[in-house]
């Protein structure tokens, strides 16, 4: 835990708090980040090999997209120790304990994230009655169902391509992961004009230059199999999907997948951060200079969070996507006008906007 304090700044985080229950078998993380916009917003992710710095990082992340999307919110984050293809059962039972154990914790509310979904969310909501992300025949917009997050980075790409001299059309798109963001992305792509060339899942990549068939590949997925079950294409190991050659690259998986021991196999001339962190620094850093061109993770995979915050405030699915459209495709244009402009990677032209606008949200609060 002391090392955990590395990541504290004047910004946060608000509050730490760890959970454990011998009866339920809970092994849990809540970081609240910052809440000077509002109360935080952010998903909650069940994986077996999550930490505190994960969890940090990830909170803080939400923090920064919360802000540069123009939310109302403030950001954290939630992570439970477990895997999330456990029976149904088991898997209620911890996600209710969770909910039970942060009930008084008000300025956090809860999403879907990597592990969970719209069932769990509907069993927070039964436990406490606050969180976003519901199915729809309890009144929610379900965001992964409905593609919130890969409509978003459509969007991004199609700002992004007139600062890297990219046409759609034709372009070869390659995902990192296959579920509810990448595969949406890869759909809402296509319909520009866009060619899936590779996926891979936690088990495979799957590559084919002529093109996938995305709507077989989720079919596949939503059956419970993996794309190595897919018969055409050319299974290759999982990671190499780092190496294909592409224009577009979306990690839409894990954090750090992209780092300085594999960056250099990186082909594509734009890079759109699908998931939360999964591109170290150090890697960003490389990419950028070799003129590849990385859309941060809290700019370009917004959609789902402001999706859940137009849910949150009564909203629905039409004024959902009109709102991700508008925001995404604005703060997308103004951190790469501010990373030419002023000569700086996009993540550093990100992190000023979103920090300035939290530092001015946090000058007006009074604190306890």
């Amino acid at each position: 835990m002391e090392d955990a304090f590395r990541f504290c700044d004047n910004l946060g985080p608000a509050k730490v708090i760890h959970i454990y229950e011998t009866h339920s078998g809970l092994n849990a993380i809540l970081v609240v980040d910052n809440v000077a916009r509002g109360p935080a917003i952010g998903g909650v992710r069940m994986a077996p090999d999550v930490s505190t710095e994960e969890c940090f990082r990830l909170a803080r992340a939400m923090t920064f997209k919360n802000a540069a999307a123009d939310l109302r919110h403030g950001g954290g984050k939630a992570v439970i120790v477990g895997d999330p293809r456990m029976p149904p059962e088991g898997k209620a039972r911890l996600i209710r304990a969770f909910a039970a154990a942060i009930a008084e914790v008000s300025d956090y509310i809860p999403g879907p994230d990597m592990g969970t979904d719209e069932t769990c969310m509907a069993w927070i909501h039964d436990e406490i009655g606050r969180c976003v992300g519901l199915p729809s025949v309890l009144g929610g917009i379900p965001l992964d169902e409905i593609g919130a997050t890969g409509f978003g980075l459509s969007i991004a790409v199609d700002v992004a391509r007139g600062f890297c001299d990219l046409d759609l059309q034709g372009a070869r798109v390659a995902v990192q992961g296959f579920g509810s963001v990448g595969r949406h992305a890869a759909r809402f792509l296509a319909e520009k004009g866009a060619v899936l060339v590779a996926a891979a899942d936690s088990k495979v990549t799957l590559a084919d230059p002529a093109g996938l068939d995305i709507e077989a590949l989720a079919a596949l997925k939503d059956s419970g199999r993996n794309l190595g079950d897919h018969p055409a294409g050319e299974k290759l190991d999982r990671d190499a999907v780092v190496g294909v050659d592409c224009d577009i690259w979306i990690p839409a998986a894990r954090p750090d997948v992209i780092r300085e021991d594999n960056v250099d196999q990186v082909k594509a001339k734009l890079v759109v951060e699908g998931a939360n962190i999964p591109v170290t620094a150090e890697a960003e850093a490389a990419l950028h200079d070799r003129g590849v061109l990385v859309i941060p993770d809290f700019i370009a995979n917004a959609g789902g969070v402001i999706c859940g915050a137009v849910e949150f405030a009564g909203g629905g699915e039409r004024q959902a996507f009109d709102a991700i459209e508008e925001k995404v495709r604005r703060n997308t244009r103004a951190v790469l006008e501010a990373s030419r402009d002023d000569r700086v990677a996009p993540r550093a032209a990100a992190v000023t906007l979103a920090r300035q606008r939290v530092e001015a949200a946090t000058a007006l609060r009074r604190w306890a």
